[in-house]
């Protein structure tokens, strides 16, 4: 690994580093802060006509950022309770077809790419069978509900030719772009350790997601809903609330864990972790649901090519009073990094030998250290930060899909790519629920 950094280091030349890991930096920059920026793809291209299946909060979200895009516009909805149908209606026009039934989408010749953000008992079929009517796909995290489904999207996407992305959006943001950068280029050492943290404190953030009026048997199919997993009566808390429910949902790994491994995996090259264990409880939340609202994962990562080996831990805490603390921090021989994804935080270890290494020694003259023979000195920080104007990781992961779709290009998520974050999240509950260490082929996707 250390041979491969020098040889990068080599072929780039001292002047060349800073070129190679702050392309994006411009003209407000400091000794101690540099600005990103984004060049987005042109939006004079074929227009993309789209259909949203399952219309709750998160697609709500993903479409209106679909929309932020020139030349693209919806045709289509489905959802399984009616008021959500005719928020729709009343949100992006009068002439949109709404069904319940999806498959009435996917027989439309309308319609390029469908962006599924169901409950996540439904997205591997849906996936399937849109890749098999000819739609490009575009499917919230995690991928599939449980490991052994990750094997049938991955063979039907490569078997349709289709455009595939995985939801997880950080992977396209300006902080782990220049993550990725600093990392390969040496800027902290060799990865030995990182560490994640997601926090959230509001009742809807905690999945206490409104419950309407008018939610019933007569504007919800219930029936079609459960179709594929156990059959229960009606109970409007698994419909609208339905991450609570192991029938539907993957808890907080599933929705949470997850991109920290998708931000982790793209930054470091990484397969994923070849041991998982968790531990956790039910702190707070105590409303009937099925998984802990406060969760500890810790994941060993086996030497690679692209890495040397390292553990990971990451917590998910639903009762925090901080309203949202979400961070990914990777730790090297010479430093650290503090990953958001419009935010990278290098901090590089005091004693650091500037004159051993090219990319320390260029990162002090640009703070204006002139004397970088190595001594003890305090660990020195620079902060690369999103331009004010910069529209998102969620608008970017869009642009990528576009963009693909457009010219028969490649993703940052495909489903190989979304299914090796995903595994390793699932993975967490069975660690959980069945109290043991699970034990995981990155390499080749299966448990051992």
């Amino acid at each position: 690994m250390k041979n491969n950094r020098r040889n990068f280091l080599k072929k780039i030349g001292v002047t060349g580093v800073a070129a190679a890991v702050t392309p994006m930096v411009f003209a407000e920059n400091t000794p101690s802060k540099m600005i990103l920026t984004r060049s987005h793809f042109d939006s004079n291209e074929k227009p993309l006509s789209l259909a949203l299946i399952g219309a709750g909060i998160m697609g709500v979200q993903d479409m209106q950022t679909a929309l932020m895009h020139p030349n693209v516009k919806v045709v289509a909805v489905c959802d399984l309770y009616q008021g959500r149908l005719d928020d729709a209606k009343k949100r992006w026009g009068e002439d949109l077809f709404l069904t319940k039934d999806y498959t009435e989408i996917l027989k439309r010749n309308d319609i390029d790419a469908v962006l599924i953000a169901t409950p996540d008992h439904w997205h591997k079929q849906i996936s399937i069978d849109a890749l098999n009517s000819g739609k490009h796909v575009y499917c919230e995290k995690p991928m599939v509900h449980s490991v052994k489904e990750g094997e049938g999207v991955i063979k039907e996407w490569k078997k349709s030719g289709k455009v595939m992305m995985v939801g997880s959006q950080g992977v396209s943001s300006l902080g782990n772009e220049k993550a990725k950068e600093l990392l390969a280029a040496g800027a902290i050492g060799d990865i030995v350790y990182a560490e994640g943290f997601w926090a959230r404190h509001s009742p809807e953030g905690a999945w206490q997601y409104n419950i309407p009026k008018d939610g019933n048997t007569q504007t919800v199919d219930w029936e079609k809903f459960i179709s594929n997993t156990n059959k229960k009566p009606w109970d409007p808390l698994r419909f609208f609330r339905w991450r609570n429910y192991l029938d539907y949902g993957t808890g907080m790994s599933g929705d949470l864990f997850v991109h920290l491994f998708s931000s982790l995996h793209y930054i470091t090259d990484s397969y994923g972790p070849d041991k998982i264990s968790a531990m956790g409880g039910l702190r707070y939340w105590e409303d009937g649901r099925e998984v802990p609202d406060v969760l500890l994962g810790t994941f060993n990562y086996p030497k690679s090519e692209k890495h040397p080996g390292f553990n990971l831990s990451l917590r998910c805490n639903f009762v925090d009073g901080t309203s949202g603390t979400t961070y990914l921090r990777i730790v090297g021989t010479k430093g650290s990094m503090d990953v958001k994804w419009e935010e990278v935080v290098v901090k590089l270890n005091g004693g650091a030998a500037l004159e051993e290494d090219p990319f320390l020694k260029e990162q002090a003259l640009l703070r204006g250290e002139t004397d970088t023979r190595a001594k003890i000195l305090p660990p020195r920080e620079t902060i690369y930060a999103a331009e004010k104007k910069y529209k998102g990781a969620h608008y970017d992961h869009f642009g990528n899909f576009f963009h693909a779709i457009r010219t028969g290009g490649e993703v940052a998520e495909d489903p190989v790519f979304g299914f090796r974050a995903a595994a390793p999240a699932l993975l967490c509950n069975d660690s959980y629920f069945q109290n043991k260490f699970i034990n995981w082929d990155p390499v080749n996707m299966k448990i051992v």
